[in-house]
């Protein structure tokens, strides 16, 4: 009866060690696949700071480029931040944390969710500091965006 109990946890330990890295692996890889999707040149749908909607003629200046798992955020010519974004997709809704590397918020740490749905990326962010938003919404504290891909015949089109 011993042998059996004893048995008993080393499989349910056994069990669990393997189960762990599964996890994680899963985790990885969902990583890689939402990262794989941000990649490349996005232009601002709609977007606002402090409940407050962006003007129309900031908004149309507004570019995002994601290359590896870095962000730069443009208005026209210059940079409006820069950052490097970490994502957790297992996270209900999916967390994204940007620690910024350039722009006004330089050197802090601004928590986030994200939402990817084909060529449409939205996010919701907190001031640096500020707990991380529950859902999409505008307020006090908080930056929503929605974003849509740029697709490589629109970069064609500008060109000429």
């Amino acid at each position: 009866m011993l042998l059996m109990k004893t048995l008993s946890k080393f499989l349910l330990a056994s069990f669990a060690t393997l189960c762990i890295p599964l996890a994680n692996a899963a985790d990885d890889e969902a990583v890689k696949k939402d990262l794989a999707q941000l990649q490349g040149e996005w232009t601002m749908v709609s977007g606002s700071a402090n409940g407050e909607a962006m003007p129309e003629e900031m908004r149309k200046e507004m570019k995002r480029l994601c290359k590896g798992d870095e962000i730069t955020v443009m208005m026209g010519e210059q940079v409006f931040l820069k950052a490097k974004l970490t994502l957790d997709p297992s996270k209900k809704p999916k967390a994204i944390d940007y620690e910024m590397t350039e722009g006004y918020t330089k050197g802090k740490k601004q928590l986030g969710i994200y939402e990817l749905n084909g060529d449409t990326f939205k996010a919701c962010f907190s001031s640096p500091g500020g707990e991380r938003p529950t859902e999409f919404k505008a307020g006090d504290g908080l930056t929503l965006s929605e974003w849509k891909r740029k697709k490589p015949e629109d970069t064609k089109a500008e060109k000429k």
